[in-house]
Parts: C-alpha cells; sequence; structure tokens
C-alpha cells in the first residue's frame, strides 16, 4: 500500500471505533481493526492523536452526502422524494451526532473549514430546491423556503437532546412540513 492507502486505511478503521469508544480508542483496538501491526500506525501518523483527530475530520467531511442526493428520482411523487432526501439528511445528522456526543465534542471540530462547510451547505440546499422545483407551483412558500424548513425540522428533529429523546422519523417530519397537524377536513 502507498502511505496515502495506508492513511486513509487507518482513518478508515478507526471511524467506527470512535462511536464506541471515543478518543479512548487505543491503537491496538485500531491496528487489530485495520489489520496491522501497532507500530504501523506510527509510521503514517505522528500519534494515535493525529489520526483520531483525521478520522474526526473525515467524519466531518460532507463523504457521500450530495451523491446520495444525485440518487433521489426526480420523477417520485413529491412526499416519496421528500422522504428520501429526509431519510439522507437524518441519516448523516444521526453519525455526526453520535460522533460528537462519543468524542465528548459540543461543537465541530476545530479544524473544520467553516468556509467548504458553508459552500456544502448551499450545494446541498441547491440540489434539495432542484428536487423540489418541478412542484414549486403547488407550493405555499418558494423552494428556498421549503428547502429550509425541511433541514431545520430535520435537525432539530433528529437531534437526541432536542427532539427530548423521540427524534421523528422522515416520514413524520416530511407529514410536518407539508401538511402540518390540523386534521385534514379543517
Amino acid at each position: 500500500m502507498t502511505p496515502d492507502e495506508r492513511r486513509r486505511s487507518l482513518v478508515e478503521a478507526t471511524l467506527p471505533l470512535l462511536y464506541t469508544h471515543g478518543r479512548g480508542v487505543t491503537t491496538r483496538q485500531i491496528a487489530e481493526a485495520a489489520g496491522v501491526a501497532e507500530g504501523t500506525i506510527f509510521r503514517v501518523f505522528p500519534s494515535k492523536e493525529e489520526l483520531v483527530d483525521e478520522a474526526i475530520a473525515t467524519a466531518f467531511a460532507p463523504g457521500q452526502l450530495l451523491a446520495r442526493l444525485d440518487d433521489v428520482d426526480p420523477g417520485w411523487p413529491l412526499e416519496q422524494r421528500l422522504v428520501k432526501i429526509v431519510s439522507i439528511l437524518q441519516q448523516r445528522l444521526l453519525a455526526v451526532f453520535g460522533l460528537m456526543r462519543a468524542c465528548g465534542m459540543v461543537t465541530p471540530p476545530a479544524q473544520h473549514d467553516r468556509a467548504h462547510h458553508r459552500a456544502v451547505q448551499e450545494e446541498m440546499s441547491r440540489r434539495i430546491g432542484a428536487l423540489v422545483a418541478p412542484d414549486a407551483a403547488r407550493l405555499s412558500v418558494p423552494t428556498d423556503r421549503l428547502v429550509h424548513l425541511l433541514r431545520l425540522l430535520t435537525f432539530s428533529a433528529s437531534h437526541r437532546d432536542v427532539a427530548d429523546g423521540d427524534p421523528l422519523t422522515p416520514e413524520e417530519i416530511v407529514d410536518v412540513v407539508l401538511h402540518g397537524v390540523l386534521t385534514r377536513d379543517h
């Protein structure tokens, strides 16, 4: 393996361990998960902390989020598209929230590039907006407002503490955004 491949392999092996052990994960556990000798870690990373920091940074990278949004079929009915979009967003949020909780983090890592994060958020909103746009005439709000409401409710309804330990399902989130809480005969 090249040094870059070894680095990626160690990061990939470390990430799931962080959900269980947080920053207390040992180099022995990482080496076993990666199928390498413990000393191999230190040929690629100067310290366990640097490996853990890179694994955390990798978890915060947009990863497959945008690609998964591209897989949503624009031909599906609006509600089905929105449920799929919320499912994708919620899975991402739950993974990030879980990692933060396991590692004792209350904010994203300091090295988290805020400008890049903002650009990814804007691109995500643009893609979701494009998936909603075919139904714009049916909406009582502009598509960008629907995207904002959907993202905001997904975030708050997926965070264990914000949702009082009772997070909403993607179907519930979409139902509230599209139909509200009034009975259908009102």
